[in-house]
Order: C-alpha cells, then sequence, then structure tokens
C-alpha cells in the first residue's frame, strides 16, 4: 500500500457532533494529517488569512484540503467557496462540501461554485464514518494534491 501524503486538512462544521464525528474518522493513529477545526464561515476565512484567533501561521497552516459544510453561520458554505476559488491563493486547494441535503440545486450550486465533490453527511453514524474514511483515502492516495 502506498504511504499517504502529509496534508493538513481544514474541517468547517458549525455542528459540534458532526465535527467530533467527521476528526475522529480524519485520525488514522499517525501523525500523517493535521485537522483543524472552525465553526463558521467567517472563522474559516480567518483560518486561511491568518486574521483575528488565527494570526500565528503554524496554528493555522495554509491546508492541503477543505472539507466545507454548506449550512454554516456567519457566511455559508457557497460564499465561503465562492471567495476561495476568486482568490488566486486558495484557488487551487481543493474544497469537499458536505451537506445534509440531497437537493439538486444545492449541489448544483456548489458544483458551479467551484466545489471538487460533494458529499452528503448520512444520518446513520457508521455510514458516515465510511463517507469521511473514503474521502480521506481518496485525497490522501489517489489524489495529486497541490503542493502547499
Amino acid at each position: 500500500m502506498q504511504t499517504p501524503r502529509v496534508i493538513d486538512i481544514l474541517l468547517v462544521e458549525d455542528n459540534p457532533d458532526h465535527a467530533e464525528f467527521i476528526l475522529k474518522a480524519l485520525a488514522d493513529g499517525t501523525n500523517a494529517h493535521r485537522a483543524f477545526w472552525v465553526k463558521n464561515g467567517e472563522e474559516a476565512l480567518d483560518f486561511l488569512h491568518h486574521r483575528r484567533d488565527w494570526v500565528d501561521e503554524q496554528a493555522a497552516p495554509r491546508p492541503g484540503l477543505i472539507l466545507l459544510d454548506i449550512n454554516i453561520p456567519k457566511l455559508d458554505g457557497h460564499e465561503v467557496l465562492r471567495r476561495l476559488k476568486s482568490d488566486a491563493t486558495f484557488r487551487e486547494i481543493p474544497v469537499i462540501m458536505l451537506t445534509t441535503s440531497s437537493k439538486p440545486d444545492e449541489i448544483t450550486a456548489s458544483y458551479r461554485a467551484g466545489a471538487n465533490s460533494v458529499v452528503t453527511k448520512p444520518v446513520m453514524f457508521a455510514q458516515f464514518v465510511d463517507h469521511i474514511k473514503s474521502l480521506k483515502q481518496y485525497w490522501t492516495f489517489t489524489s495529486q494534491l497541490p503542493a502547499a
């Protein structure tokens, strides 16, 4: 089996239970990945631009992958995505949109705004963990990510 690339992952998720499940699913018992959690769209942009609580670049490294919930406070996921993809500094970072909805218009809006993937959060915990592990497997073993 190929060794995974070391990447930093930014999770943007307002639901603490969902965040806990995702962070546990991303953990693999090694130090191959670091996951950082922010709770809203404004905080995500602060993290990426090193503003407010995230001025220290060691505490807020450039992520190799962003998991972005669509329905988050302050700035919704679609607006955060539009801002990231319109900024040359962040445009190349893959963004996976997370949603509890399976509405076709919401999925289409995500892809039109530049999402690399859209994943519906399953209701069952085991399925949710499996989906996140599959995402991690794909983005760390299979896909070629841009250099940080």
